[in-house]
């Protein structure tokens, strides 16, 4: 599946959306290409959403992540759910150079981010400083059998930038082969699309927040694969006075220095752009230069409010908005 995207298509007007939800700490949006399929559609999503939640969530004490982390120093059998989503992090990291580190779990519960974030206090005691050492998330192991997972002593997995994004890949791919339908599926604004798409296109909105619409906001339309937008703002909150937010940068331990206010990638897979955004916000200014290097479409927008397209992310068009 290709990453272009193009701003020239009307939308097709037989697309039919579920009402919004909210799952995983975050909106759910799910699109389809025919109305017939719509419950059915939504009954595969939410059980997805639910096993991706015991699986890989930070914030449940039942899940099988909570119980790898609280098993440090140790090999704990987990679910392949789990397993697959380690796997598909450590991989980002690699691809990333450690860029995009899934053993941060402990130094965003340092910085303030140690439960959902709705359920964050509006400020609390200032973070500790970071200690953070080599890598360690060239330590973490997943082993088949006995279908394990190691977590170094001394960090916590946080998969919150990859498994997110790759259930939603996973979630529209199971719904497209159940239902041989065109279906879009959005968590948190990582869009992954499966299936035949819409004649006119999918119409996806870049937006570095979920409730407030920006001036510099665009519509973009697709025709299959992912888009992912990172943002620091999107979720920030504060310690000691001072603004924090989810995105840390590996080599200092902190939130990723202001560059950017939102990051747009469309790539083959959500999975793919979410990465790659991520990773942009973490590089800062160099992000124009590493990303020019995938060849994949990105829109980036600078803190002053200026606008980057590279890749043959396309100027705003008769569906831009």
């Amino acid at each position: 599946m290709t990453a272009a995207v193009k701003t020239d298509l009307a939308p097709s007007p037989r697309l039919t959306a579920a009402p919004r939800r909210s799952a995983l700490g975050t909106y759910v949006e799910l699109v389809v290409t025919d109305s017939a399929a719509l419950a059915e559609a939504q009954r595969l999503l939410d059980g997805e959403l639910t096993a991706l939640d015991r699986a890989c969530s930070r914030f449940r004490r039942d899940s099988d992540l909570v119980r790898a982390n609280a098993g440090a120093g140790t090999a704990v059998p987990v679910s392949g759910l789990l397993r697959e989503a380690v796997r598909v992090a450590l991989a980002a990291a690699e691809a990333t150079e450690g860029l995009v580190d899934p053993t941060l779990g402990a130094r965003l519960v340092d910085l303030g981010y140690d439960r959902d974030f709705a359920a964050l206090p509006a400020d609390g005691p200032a973070p500790r400083c970071s200690d953070d050492d080599a890598p360690a998330w060239l330590d973490v192991r997943v082993d088949e059998p006995p279908g394990t997972v190691f977590v170094p002593v001394g960090c916590a997995l946080d998969l919150g930038a990859t498994a997110k994004a790759h259930g939603a890949d996973q979630a529209a791919a199971t719904v497209a082969a159940r239902l041989g339908v065109g279906v879009l599926v959005s968590l948190g604004g990582d869009v992954a699309m499966a299936g035949p798409a819409p004649a006119g296109g999918w119409p996806v909105r870049t937006s570095a927040s979920s409730v407030r619409p920006a001036a510099d906001d665009e519509t973009v339309v697709l025709g299959g694969g992912g888009l992912a937008t990172s943002s620091p703002g999107a979720r920030s909150w504060r310690r000691g006075g001072v603004l924090q937010h989810h995105i840390v940068d590996p080599r200092t331990g902190q939130p990723a220095a202001a560059g950017w206010r939102a990051v747009t990638v469309a790539a083959p897979t959500c999975l793919d752009a979410n990465t790659a955004a991520t990773a942009a916000n973490v590089l800062g200014g160099a992000a124009l230069r590493w990303l020019g290097g995938t060849g994949w479409p990105a829109r980036l927008v600078g803190s002053d409010g200026t606008v980057h397209r590279i890749g043959g992310w396309p100027e705003p068009g008769a569906w831009s908005r």
